[in-house]
């Protein structure tokens, strides 16, 4: 056990103790070696003059002596711990510090002793300016660099921005993951979807409390984290980074880290748009407060839009202001009034179409805010109009007594406007999705089935992006009746899902996830052609060949078995003529 052995007793030398390695020596260069033992505890013991009768009496008790000086030194360890502890909080500034470097100049020698080690790392984890040579012996030792407090390792990070990457990175992947197992998981419901959890639920995430701890008070890691999420966002245009940059940001705000708060000029915008995100809605008086935000951007700073723009760019955010939108809408239909007469829904359309473009705007660091489309406003909003009126007029006439000339069918074509308008601009067709899904969710299959068709061509495709799909195939399950019908099905699986199935994996995972959820609602002779139509191929990724697996067997266990089917005759048999009253 020797590198053991000398690691126990690293550093002791130096400073003149008495370590094994000297008592080794003793006792080989030795005429008697009991009274060198005894020499060499008397020397090297706890040196109290009282010990001398109380030792005796302890061996008298059979305690070896080692245990004896492991539990004083466990003792004295603890008083030291806490004596630290104290030093770093009493007394002037500059004097407890000083207090602090001459003990970690004394202790650090034995860092690498594991008994002494607590007692170095707590001193360095008190200083809040540990001296560069001893960062620098740290980082370069990795045990040490594992043992150091986060104290510590926030300064070593601070100024090694590749090992602070080493650290985060993980984190970063794991938050990306458990979002999109979210998106896919095989719960569907339109009560618990993706954006159910509220925000400060959210900012509970192991993820985000990790990042949080890791940061600490330092607004250089805080940049540094920011600058990580900014770059991966432009790689990867992964829309989770930005909910991640806004929550981070407020779960320093919930902990009231002012150092870092005041300093970013998003914190006050993302804190009130974290209030209409937990509500779900953005309310006038919260509209008046963001606008004042966006209109306060100063000439020279115009790369705060660049930061806002991210915020906005959070699904999360984008949620809530296409749900209030809707909501927007038709409040105007009942109001008789037009779009652009209302200095809400502009504002509401300026926030989406600045988190819509954060990308472009990041990428190309041309900071001025995206110029809105006049026919957005002045067509397709009244269009989306158009249908809640058609709705709307649909209702009362199948209320009407019918006269001679039958009911009233309901619209069945699409404006080539709207579709015109889905494939082409980015804030209609995320407006227009968002339509589709309020409708869904109201059971409104006529509806649903006439703005179906609009959905196979979108603007770069955000109809089969995950986050809609995740919330159709939820919304989907309040029309469960309607797969049994044929009609209902052929619009739906080969009208828009199988359009995309060979060519986006993730779409026919969505598929996978929706059948499993709803295949005893399909007609059965449906269901088989799905069944073939939806099989992997040798490209297929393991998740979808998992979910088809798991559909395979669900869709096993509910035909009848062959045993079923060969007893079934029996039952044709003619029954025993059992002899009627009044046959006797």
């Amino acid at each position: 056990s020797g590198p053991a052995q000398a690691e126990m007793y690293a550093g002791l030398q130096e400073l003149g103790v008495a370590n094994g390695e000297d008592l080794k020596e003793t006792l080989t260069n030795c005429t008697e070696p009991l009274k060198a033992i005894e020499q060499f505890q008397t020397e090297n013991g706890v040196l109290l003059p009282s010990l001398q009768y109380a030792l005796p009496f302890l061996d008298l008790h059979g305690t070896p002596r080692l245990e004896f000086h492991q539990s004083v030194f466990d003792e004295l360890r603890e008083k030291l711990l806490e004596r630290v502890s104290a030093i770093a909080l009493e007394g002037k500034v500059e004097e407890r510090y000083k207090k602090l470097e001459d003990l970690l100049e004394k202790s650090f020698s034995l860092v690498k002793m594991p008994s002494i080690q607590p007692v170095v790392m707590c001193v360095m984890k008190h200083l809040p300016k540990v001296p560069e040579k001893k960062l620098k012996l740290v980082m370069a030792d990795k045990d040490l660099y594992k043992a150091c407090a986060v104290e510590v390792k926030r300064q070593i990070w601070q100024d090694n921005q590749a090992l602070f990457g080493d650290e985060v990175s993980p984190l970063l992947k794991q938050y990306i993951l458990e979002k999109e197992n979210i998106l896919f998981s095989n719960d569907i419901s339109f009560l618990q979807n993706f954006f159910s959890p509220s925000p400060k639920t959210r900012r509970q995430g192991e993820v985000v409390q990790k990042l949080t701890q890791m940061i600490g008070k330092n607004v250089k890691l805080y940049d540094m984290v920011l600058q990580f999420l900014r770059t991966l966002f432009l790689r990867t245009r992964n829309v989770h980074y930005c909910t991640l940059r806004a929550e981070l940001l407020m779960s320093l705000h919930d902990l009231e880290i002012s150092e870092i708060c005041t300093v970013d000029p998003c914190h006050k915008f993302t804190w009130c748009l974290d209030a209409c995100i937990r509500e779900k809605f953005v309310d006038n008086k919260r509209a008046r407060e963001l606008q004042g935000f966006l209109d306060g951007v100063k000439k020279g700073q115009e790369q705060v839009l660049g930061d806002l723009s991210m915020i906005l760019c959070d699904p999360f955010a984008i949620n809530t202001l296409a749900l209030s939108t809707i909501r927007h809408l038709q409040d105007l239909v009942g109001q008789d009034t037009l779009p652009r007469e209302s200095p809400d829904l502009l504002l509401l359309l300026r926030m989406l179409s600045l988190g819509q473009g954060a990308w472009d705007m990041i990428d190309s660091q041309v900071f001025k805010e995206p110029k809105m489309e006049a026919e957005l406003i002045t067509r397709f909003l009244p269009l989306l109009m158009s249908f809640v009126v058609d709705d709307h007029t649909f209702t009362v006439d199948q209320k009407l007594p019918s006269e001679e000339k039958g009911p009233i069918p309901y619209p069945s074509t699409i404006p080539e406007a709207f579709t015109k308008f889905l494939q082409e601009n980015r804030i209609a067709c995320e407006i227009g999705l968002y339509y589709i899904l309020h409708i869904t969710k109201q059971r409104n299959k006529n509806a649903f089935l006439r703005l179906l068709p609009a959905l196979v061509e979108t603007f770069s495709d955000l109809a089969f992006s995950d986050i809609f799909l995740h919330l159709l195939t939820g919304n989907l399950t309040l029309l469960g009746d309607e797969f049994a019908l044929e009609e209902f099905c052929t619009s739906l699986f080969d009208g828009f899902f199988l359009t995309a199935c060979s060519r986006k994996e993730n779409v026919h995972r969505h598929v996978l996830r929706l059948l499993l959820h709803l295949h005893h609602k399909v007609a059965p002779a449906k269901l088989e052609s799905l069944q073939k139509a939806l099989e992997p191929t040798k490209q297929s990724g393991e998740a979808v060949k998992e979910l088809y697996n798991q559909l395979t067997e669900k869709l096993e266990l509910r035909k009848p078995s062959p045993a079923e089917v060969t007893e079934t005759p029996s039952m044709e048999l003619p029954l025993p003529t059992v002899p009627t009253p009044a046959s006797r």
